[in-house]
């Protein structure tokens, strides 16, 4: 396909940004855009790999890095001779980023005049190679939100970004700025043209979704946002929330989530540790007694439903006693899609000036934490062995996944981004097998 090749690491809500940046690069044939992650230091390290092998893959592209790292550690990626260009999370959403010199207009922050010249505030991120503007500064969030999925069945609809919360581990307010919404009508506007091009599921995306709202007039919540969905584009079959505060769960959000047959019953939480004084020191809102009991009251209400989370191992003065809550949460909290990161400490973060455990204690303890999520999950896989499931179908044709996320394997192909009913007849290798299917 002719066009720029984009590399997303990391989150959902970068998959629905490097879509936008596909269609605003649409004509770039010789680009190459890297949208990094700074969630943790692999990440970064992950995404300097990314940048080198693409260089030798294809030498004489143009390189772009952009995304979280490239916004909160710029100078890292100008450093290194296979880059082009750095670009912030603010200006990464512009046109003009992309095109070669020749096209940019003149005076425009992308031209080849200096910040002050072109209007703008003179951050120290400003140069010809580093355009990183202060992202505190945004106010405004997704006017593009997204367009084209070219690899996916479902579509990453972008309702929010940035954070207010200030968690001692995380570095990612600094690369998205602090949280913003995207009015309810222009969400259900882009909801009617996803389904008219063909979307049958669409994922609400963006930094800290639940906090969505107290920016815009009147003050709604994710519920109220849920509710005007569902009712202003009836014909979309599914409606799936990507990873979510467990806190700020509300009453109308929960009912929604319960009882309502078109949002699909599968949350991520964002959990992080299973220990209260852990979750104190990470400067969470919840306790574990908290987490366990949505837990709780999500699967009395809607038994089918799946649990995934975000865990971390070896937060700084993580005792094994504080650890063994974390791995008992695993069980506690039915968690069957399991995302364990290792800590790893963030320059600027409080926690990076606590008292740091063990690299291979870490290690270790995340291993753990995978397997109990493995062994959770691979129960959980078996005991939907003769049921029957809802599948959307990816565009493989051959896979797809049910409305609570299990993986399913068609023994015969089936229509891409369809929706079929099928029965399950066995697994293999974590997959759900599915003999025969029926569109429905």
């Amino acid at each position: 396909m002719p066009g720029p090749d984009i590399i997303t690491m990391g989150c959902r809500l970068n998959i629905a940004e490097s879509e936008a940046i596909r269609d605003m690069a649409a004509d770039q044939d010789d680009l190459i855009v890297i949208n990094s992650c700074a969630v943790t230091a692999e990440a970064v390290r992950q995404t300097r790999q990314a940048i080198r092998r693409a260089r030798r893959d294809r030498p004489d592209a143009r390189i772009m890095v952009t995304g979280c790292a490239a916004q909160t550690e710029p100078e890292t990626f100008a450093a290194m001779p296979e880059v082009d260009a750095v670009i912030g999370n603010r200006e990464k959403m512009e046109a003009e980023t992309y095109f070669p010199s020749s096209r940019r207009t003149p005076g425009s922050l992308f031209s080849s005049t200096s910040p002050s010249e072109s209007g703008m505030p003179a951050f120290a991120g400003m140069t010809e190679k580093v355009k990183v503007a202060d992202i505190m500064a945004v106010r405004d969030t997704a006017p593009h939100m997204a367009s084209a999925f070219a690899d996916h069945a479902r579509a990453f609809l972008e309702v929010q970004n940035g954070c207010d919360h200030r968690c001692t581990f995380c570095i990612i307010p600094y690369g998205r700025g602090n949280s913003r919404s995207v009015p309810a009508g222009a969400v259900i506007d882009k909801a009617r043209e996803l389904v008219a091009a063909g979307y049958k599921e669409i994922v609400l995306t963006g930094v800290d979704v639940t906090s969505y709202g107290p920016d815009l007039p009147g003050s709604p919540s994710l519920g109220l946002l849920v509710e005007r969905i569902l009712n202003g584009v009836p014909d979309l079959p599914r409606l799936r929330l990507s990873s979510i505060d467990s806190v700020e769960i509300d009453d109308r959000l929960f009912d929604l989530i319960a009882h309502e047959p078109r949002m699909m019953p599968h949350l991520h939480l964002s959990l992080q540790a299973g220990d209260d004084m852990i979750l104190k020191r990470m400067k969470r809102r919840h306790s574990r007694a908290d987490a366990v009991r949505i837990v709780d009251r999500l699967t009395a209400a809607r038994p089918d439903i799946s649990i995934g989370a975000d865990i971390i191992a070896g937060f700084p003065t993580e005792d094994e006693a504080m650890f063994a809550r974390s791995l008992a949460l695993v069980a506690d909290c039915r968690i069957v899609h399991g995302h364990i990161f290792p800590y790893s400490p963030r320059t600027g973060t409080p926690a990076a000036r606590m008292p740091q455990v063990d690299r291979a204690i870490i290690k270790g303890r995340a291993a753990r934490l995978r397997a109990a999520c493995e062994t959770q999950r691979a129960d959980w896989l078996e005991s939907l062995v003769g049921t029957r499931q809802s599948v959307l179908v990816e565009r493989s044709g051959l896979s797809g996944h049910a409305e609570n996320f299990a993986p399913v394997r068609f023994t015969t192909a089936q229509v891409p981004s369809s929706i079929v009913s099928t029965r399950i007849t066995g697994l293999e290798k974590n997959m759900l097998i599915a003999q025969e299917a029926v569109q429905e």
